[in-house]
């Protein structure tokens, strides 16, 4: 997962509003979202290399999203499946601080994360490429991409204004397909150095990306209600023409 928009806010009648996109090579073997035979608490798409997820939520609330570091030395094969650090979460019964902390203890036998963890009451950050350890995410907008959490990559500061004004204008449930298709490559002079050569960074600027054989394989939409409702929209992108395209789940939380 490359791009993750949210809002988080606590007190409001929809804690958790994500829009996200997963950008993977297209020849990764997937499964669309759905629950899971092995762990039906948990709706969730599914890597079938690893048998994690890059996203997901369960029955009691629980959500996880977790993003790859962007580094050169965080392009090398081998370490512990980052998708299980999401299928750890959301099928115990931590609270998302003391799984972040856990986790924090344990992070170096994988390559570079982002962890985003709520337990329905609170929402917490982790990176392993930082030694902050775990942060409370504090109410408002953020944007999440392959950098540290609100990195002013171009990309994440305009899908968090493309979400702040849908957030404004009433259901941002009607926006997402919208707002993640974006595929507008950002000017040189906005673009990250993060070590992969000019051109890598111009095609992975785009909300959407779309490159031979990578790039943006599914689009999702979360919204947790304070009322116990979740409502999880996926939206595959690769393979194209899949039959749903898009599945809807509306649940209450048990």
């Amino acid at each position: 997962m490359c791009l993750i928009l949210f809002h988080y806010d606590p007190e409001g009648e929809y804690p958790l509003t994500v829009m996200a996109n997963r950008d993977e090579f297209h020849e990764r073997k997937t499964l669309q979202a759905a629950f899971w035979d092995d762990a039906p608490n948990i709706l969730a798409g599914r890597d079938m290399e690893k048998g994690g997820t890059w996203m997901g939520v369960s029955r009691t609330g629980r959500f996880a999203v977790v993003t790859n570091y962007r580094s050169l030395a965080d392009m090398r094969p081998g370490g512990a499946s980052r998708g299980d650090l999401t299928r750890l979460f959301l099928a115990g019964e931590e609270t998302a601080l003391d799984y972040a902390k856990r986790v924090a203890r344990t992070g170096g036998s994988y390559t570079g994360f982002n962890l985003l963890v709520s337990d329905g009451t609170e929402l917490f950050y982790l990176s392993n490429r930082d030694r902050k350890g775990p942060i409370r995410v504090l109410a408002g907008f953020h944007g999440l991409s392959n950098a540290f959490l609100d990195t002013p990559w171009p990309k994440v500061t305009e899908g968090v204004e493309a979400l702040r004004q849908s957030v404004r204008r009433g259901d941002p449930a009607w926006d997402w397909r919208r707002i993640l298709a974006d595929t507008s490559i950002a000017p040189d002079e906005r673009l990250p150095n993060t070590g992969i050569g000019i051109e890598k960074e111009r095609q992975l600027s785009s909300r959407c990306i779309e490159i031979a054989g990578y790039g943006t394989r599914c689009s999702s939409f979360v919204r947790i209600g304070r009322d116990g409702s979740i409502v999880f929209e996926e939206k595959t992108l690769v393979p194209a023409g899949l039959h749903p395209e898009t599945v809807t789940f509306s649940l209450k939380r048990s």
